[in-house]
């Protein structure tokens, strides 16, 4: 009788099923999902260490290579700049050199005694054919407007004079002006004719 009141009874039923699962349990395996947990935290505390390790190396290379990037910047800054420099104080250098021929024939004039007033025009006009030699070396060209129409650009008028020529046409150069390739370093000092009438 206790047999069949046992299976008529649904309490008992449930009671046995538990018991039943105990005993075909499967090792490692279980219902508790804490303890499942735990064990995934255990096995992979060591990989998050060796990956902090590697992650910590890294930021270390990282921080190398930085540092060196940025002394390296610094000292081609500084280089720069020193080329720079070294580029605004000696841009003249070549020009200086060319420029000693000519002050050295500037003094061998001088030295002579008893020069002629012929041979001391000769020597002075070899001087000056030297001088523009040079000048035509570096792009430094004189720009003499005789006749040409005033450029304000290149011409700095003086005065106004009564002139056959057309009205603003450069009359006289007072001073030839100089060129730098494009760039004018220095303008003609001249006088423009007047328009008729004024």
């Amino acid at each position: 009788m206790q047999s069949s009141e046992n299976s008529n009874n649904p309490e008992s039923n449930q009671a046995e099923i538990p018991y039943a699962a105990d005993e075909n349990k499967i090792p490692g395996i279980t219902n508790d999902a804490t303890i499942q947990t735990e064990q995934k935290k255990d096995s992979s505390s060591p990989n998050l260490e060796h990956l902090l390790k590697e992650a910590e190396i890294r930021a270390a290379e990282h921080h190398d290579a930085w540092i060196r990037a940025k002394a390296e910047t610094e000292n081609i800054r500084k280089r720069a700049q020193t080329d720079v420099t070294n580029a605004h104080k000696y841009a003249i250098e070549n020009f200086s050199a060319e420029l000693l021929t000519v002050m050295d024939s500037l003094e061998a004039a001088l030295a002579v005694e008893n020069a002629s007033l012929e041979n001391f025009k000769n020597g002075m006009e070899l001087t000056q054919k030297q001088l523009i030699n040079v000048l035509d070396k570096f792009n430094i060209k004189a720009i003499d407007p005789k006749g040409e129409k005033f450029d304000p650009h290149q011409h700095q008028a003086m005065c106004t004079v009564d002139s056959e020529l057309p009205p603003n046409t450069v009359v006289q150069v007072m001073q030839k002006g100089y060129k730098l390739h494009d760039r004018v370093i220095r303008p003609a000092l001249v006088s423009v004719s007047k328009a008729q009438g004024t």
